[in-house]
């Protein structure tokens, strides 16, 4: 199963756009519009119940239906738009809610996390108004997915500088585009 977690809140979304058009030469694929998602951040009770569920070996429970829906999938498509250095913060808060110890991932006697998703690539697709830097975005994702996660294989695809006077933003997403298709757009 492919999983396309979407986080981009716009109707008319560039990155969205980009990711559907990679998406459709993949084949049928799960996707997760976080925004329509009742995904909030972790409170001290919701970890605890957490914690308990997993303890326990609860793994059915609604509140793990994400971490294993993530762990669970071949392939995982994230689409985020680049904000103000970052991705949307609905992305940090479902992130979050997937990070289950003994779903996504667990610890070796050493500490050090060993990947248990099944998935063995992980593609970030993002859009920037101005110059893309994937430090606190792309960056930050691939590091989960490798260290964490146990995703071997990530790539990133990106458009930057959209929203940059005298820049042809259609003409870089139709480069991109056609890139990712292999046809001229």
């Amino acid at each position: 199963m492919i999983l396309y977690i979407n986080c981009c809140v716009r109707n008319k979304s560039r990155t969205d756009r980009v990711a559907r058009t990679l998406l459709a030469g993949m084949g049928e694929y799960t996707e997760l519009f976080l925004p329509d998602e009742d995904i909030r951040p972790l409170t001290e009770e919701a970890v605890e119940k957490r914690t308990a569920l997993l303890a326990e070996g609860k793994l059915d429970d609604p509140m793990l239906r994400y971490a294993k829906q993530f762990a669970e999938a071949d392939k995982i498509v994230i689409a985020a738009p680049f904000w103000d250095g970052s991705f949307p913060s609905l992305l940090k808060v479902y992130i979050e809610n997937i990070y289950a110890v003994g779903i996504v991932s667990a610890y070796g006697a050493d500490g050090i996390p060993i990947g248990l998703c099944k998935a063995d690539e992980l593609i970030y697709v993002t859009t920037a108004g101005g110059p893309y830097i994937p430090d606190f975005s792309y960056s930050y994702i691939k590091t989960l997915a490798e260290n964490c996660f146990g995703i071997p294989n990530t790539r990133l695809i990106k458009a930057e500088m959209l929203d940059i006077e005298g820049m042809n933003s259609e003409k870089i997403l139709s480069d991109l585009i056609e890139t990712i298709t292999g046809t001229e757009v």
